[in-house]
């Protein structure tokens, strides 16, 4: 089976992994800094807080941000459920903005033209969560400039993006957004095992996420509302959580990121083979925006229905029985049960549902061979014949 994600473990990463568990610290000890130093600095950001997820990152962010009950989010519907799930840990509400059907991210227009008649009802948002779906930035001049009209806060759903640029800088800078959010699950381009991390250039915002990380406690004497008995004191000043990452993940995080220029440019390579064995087939292939250099998580293909007799399913199903372990990204996230049961329902983002019902995700990972990559094109070719 070729997957359609897979991580790569070198020896460099087990070596330092090993030195963490030999070391004093297996967890809240100096890896953990290191590594949210060496990715602030190679996305261009003032403060990473390392966490043990992206939910929990997006959790954390959108506390930061002091979304509640009474609050909206609005998220892109073709996401993973955690883009949508974070508000409604907060108590808040969640809306969704439909795709731009040719980069199958928020579409700017959509979200102009619903915040008009958001402003008009009184229900603007709180928070926006653009998602960079598959390593490609949204358009997040565009997303700022409305924050800033509307007065809502920003904070990128990057879990797909690391290593990816926009406008020449670095997805992670926020040059847009107050928070950015990267996700270290193994199938991503970077895997601390499972992983996440909040980058932001606000101090204070960046003190808090470390807060609330670790129960709401502080040690900072300012903060407190007495002074301290000793070196030992601390204070719970807020409800926070426990969702610290590991030193023995964080060591994992760092040795990987040292390859992160080497893992995208390798995806380019294979994305720009896709893009040419492909192009005489009834598919879509995933579009790259001129101001972006996605960071290329994932290659999303469309059966294409007007130019194929055979269906999205029954490609699939032919793929995987050839030993391709392709997915679909994703099941828009109003369809789901839950998200019906407040009141959504199938044909509310006719974009992101049409995209769905054609979208498969081939293989695409860095250590993925040329000759498995032909494996997959000559599986497809059968698929679709």
């Amino acid at each position: 089976m070729i997957p359609y994600g897979r991580q790569e473990v070198t020896q460099a990463d087990i070596d330092a992994v090993d030195a963490v568990l030999r070391s004093d610290f297996l967890t809240q000890g100096p890896a953990v800094m290191r590594f949210e130093q060496a990715l602030a600095a190679n996305c261009g950001a003032a403060h990473g807080v390392a966490v043990a997820n992206a939910t929990a990152a997006l959790h954390l962010a959108c506390l930061a941000l002091d979304l509640g009950p009474g609050d909206w989010l609005w998220t892109s519907s073709n996401t993973f459920l955690a883009s949508a799930n974070c508000a409604l840990y907060c108590g808040a509400r969640v809306d969704f903005v439909d795709i731009d059907p040719r980069t199958y991210n928020m579409d700017p227009a959509a979200l102009a033209a619903k915040l008009e008649r958001a402003e008009r009802d009184g229900r603007l948002p709180k928070v926006v969560v653009p998602v960079h779906f598959a390593g490609q930035s949204c358009d997040m001049a565009a997303i700022g400039a409305l924050a800033k009209r509307y007065g809502f806060r920003v904070v990128e759903d990057a879990s797909h993006a690391v290593g990816g640029r926009y406008r020449d800088a670095p997805v992670g800078s926020c040059a847009f957004s107050d928070i950015a959010v990267f996700s270290f699950h193994p199938v991503k381009i970077v895997t601390t095992g499972e992983g996440g991390m909040a980058l932001t250039n606000d101090g204070l915002l960046a003190r808090r996420l470390e807060r609330l990380r670790s129960h709401g406690m502080t040690r900072e004497a300012p903060l407190m509302d007495a002074e301290p008995d000793g070196p030992w004191y601390y204070q719970q000043i807020e409800l926070g959580y426990n969702y610290r990452i590991t030193d023995i993940q964080a060591a994992l995080g760092l040795s990987q990121l040292a390859r992160l220029g080497d893992y995208v440019q390798r995806r380019h390579r294979l994305a720009a083979r896709y893009d040419a064995l492909l192009a005489d087939l009834p598919v879509i292939v995933p579009a790259r925006a001129a101001d972006a250099h996605s960071a290329l998580h994932l290659y999303p293909i469309q059966v294409d229905a007007a130019r194929c007799k055979r269906s999205r399913r029954q490609v699939f199903d032919a793929l995987r029985a050839a030993g391709i372990g392709v997915n679909v990204h994703y099941i828009p996230v109003h369809t789901q049960p839950y998200y019906r049961r407040m009141g959504f329902a199938r044909g509310d983002f006719p974009r992101a549902e049409a995209y769905y019902a054609q979208a498969i995700s081939l293989p695409m990972f860095a250590t993925l061979t040329d000759a498995q990559q032909d494996e997959v094109v000559a599986a497809l070719r059968g698929a679709l014949a």
